[in-house]
């Protein structure tokens, strides 16, 4: 027998599937400028900013290079210890998928300055009643230079 979702449809049917549109082009431009937003923030260390950008709720995460905060409160603690120098960074590659009208993920590449490694960066956002807004977000650096 094979593994249900609710209401016992099978996994393997295609009847599971969430029915969505991918990358509707208004919303696509609204996230790629929501994005623009925090990249700009993140390397001019406008931390009121990227605060604004998180949505304020203790269900928000986001996972650094040696950090983890669980919560809003957690994300904005941390970002107002963070030092405001060695934030420069040039971003080698975007991809923004849009799911309907109010979930997208936001992933990129990216080198810092002055580093030869290059760094990942994936975000989780959704619409809400103030905007859109970062609910999950993970950063990771590659230990060695990619080929």
């Amino acid at each position: 027998m094979s593994p249900t979702l609710g209401g016992g449809v099978p996994i393997c049917s295609p009847d599971w599937r969430f029915n969505v549109e991918i990358n509707l082009p208004d919303v696509l431009a609204e996230v790629q400028q929501f994005s623009d937003v925090y990249e700009k923030a993140l390397v001019s260390n406008d931390v009121a900013m990227l605060n604004l950008l998180f949505w304020n709720s203790p269900h928000t995460l986001r996972y650094g290079l040696n950090d983890k905060q669980y919560g809003y409160d957690a994300i904005c603690a941390f970002r107002a210890a963070q030092p405001a120098q060695g934030v420069q960074r040039t971003v080698l590659r975007t991809l923004i998928t849009t799911y309907g009208r109010d979930a997208a993920t936001v992933n990129l590449e990216f080198q810092r300055a002055g580093s030869v490694c290059t760094g990942r960066q994936s975000q989780t956002w959704m619409r809400t009643a103030q905007g859109w807004r970062i609910v999950a977000a993970h950063v990771s650096l590659l230990t060695t230079p990619e080929e």
